[in-house]
């Protein structure tokens, strides 16, 4: 009889036991049903396709605090016709005086070394008596100038500051399609930081500096930016933003930057010697094709050599000079590469130390010529014609940039 019993128990125990799990297997079914169901994964957008980046923001943080805003101020003088005797006539004599005012500008800058150096446009700090480098943190400093170069429209500002962020310098030349950010004051409202891709490199013959070889890219440059980064997404900089492509003075998704690596053997010049050694060869040249622009275009339409550089002018007793160049010659190649265009060939002597000896291969009245020039080191413009440099007389009125605009349209647009 307990042993019919103990069976009992155990079937009912079993029994119970049952039907628990099925009652848990029940209420997870229910809950599974109650859920809201989530979206399959291919309904996911993605901020970014290319890279799957969604934000910059680490970026930002590392390079901005580098980017510094840059104030300047010039003292102006009395206007010239209270000192016209004509004028004075009406005031019985009495020069009435005009105090000294104070213009001031804005831009911006890169600390590029702890040292206190400080990178920004030539045309920023140009005749000013008074440089003020402020800092993200809320710092400020006076900024004394190293050196400048007007040819490159770079110069070289330090301050006596200390625990400084640096922004680094890339190293490898930048690609078309890199990302890149613009980090500058626009218009004094403060820094800003925009967003782009690079859309050429080595654009030259803009007429903007003397020498060329920009960055160009759609991220948002206008007035005030001068000076500022662009920098990639790792945290480097690609370069100094420096003009716009613009008809209203304002952003049109055409920016100019120096790349860095120019930036960088400027800066390196100015520091070390005080100035810029450039080779020189002393000639006046024009793209060869420029007369004829079906120089270098076969009949059938396919390419040919490069047409060369023909030699306008000769300074006498220049390093051309002296090589026997003349005018009318064409030069094909230096160092045995083919040269194109005058803006090619003023970058690659440019590039040549003085001193140095570059062979050239040279058309002449139908016959090539093989010829040796020892380069010599190029003068400034004050050297070569008593007058100062001015970094913007080749600037194009279309490319709108401090400096290149009337006074009072200048103090409107940039804050000068």
């Amino acid at each position: 009889m307990r042993k019919l019993q103990f069976i009992l128990w155990v079937l009912m125990l079993g029994v119970v036991v049952v039907l628990a799990f099925k009652q848990q297997q029940l209420q997870q079914q229910m809950q599974q049903l109650l859920m809201p169901k989530s979206a399959p994964k291919t309904a996911v957008a993605n901020t970014s396709p290319a890279t799957g980046v969604s934000s910059y923001s680490t970026t930002v943080s590392k390079t901005a605090p580098a980017v510094v805003n840059i104030f300047t101020t010039q003292k102006v003088e009395q206007h010239p016709m209270l000192n016209d005797p004509v004028f004075k006539f009406f005031f019985d004599g009495q020069q009435p005086q005009a105090p000294e005012q104070d213009a001031t500008s804005l831009g911006s800058g890169v600390i590029v070394d702890a040292k206190g150096y400080v990178l920004t446009n030539n045309h920023v700090i140009a005749q000013a008596d008074t440089i003020i480098v402020a800092l993200q943190d809320g710092r400020r400093a006076n900024a004394k100038v190293i050196g400048t170069d007007p040819d490159s429209d770079l110069a070289v500002l330090q301050v006596d500051m200390t625990n400084l962020p640096v922004l680094p310098f890339r190293t490898t030349p930048a690609a078309v399609g890199d990302v890149v950010l613009a980090i500058g004051n626009p218009f004094g409202v403060g820094q800003t930081v925009t967003q782009g891709i690079i859309s050429a490199t080595d654009r030259t013959g803009l007429g903007i500096n003397t020498f060329e070889n920009f960055v160009q890219t759609d991220a948002a440059i206008n007035p005030g930016n001068s000076g500022g980064a662009l920098v990639d997404v790792a945290g480097n900089l690609v370069g100094i933003n420096t003009a716009i492509f613009s008809k209203s003075g304002g952003n049109m998704g055409i920016g100019f930057a120096i790349p860095a690596q120019t930036a960088m053997s400027v800066m390196n010049d100015l520091i070390t010697n005080g100035k810029v050694k450039r080779g020189w060869l002393g000639v006046e040249v024009q793209d060869a094709k420029a007369n004829n622009p079906t120089a270098d275009i076969e009949p059938n339409g396919a390419a040919t050599k490069p047409a060369g550089v023909r030699i306008m002018g000769v300074v006498a007793a220049g390093p051309a000079d002296k090589a026997g160049l003349r005018a009318g010659d064409t030069i094909m190649a230096i160092q045995g590469k083919p040269i194109a265009t005058a803006a090619q060939l003023i970058a690659t002597v440019a590039n040549t130390a003085p001193n140095n000896t570059l062979p050239l291969l040279v058309q002449r009245n139908g016959q090539v010529l093989k010829m040796e020039v020892k380069v010599g080191e190029r003068p400034s413009k004050q050297q070569a014609t008593g007058q100062p440099n001015n970094p913007n007389e080749l600037a194009p009125q279309q490319v709108p940039r401090q400096g290149m605009l009337p006074p009072e349209l200048e103090r409107f647009l940039f804050g000068r």
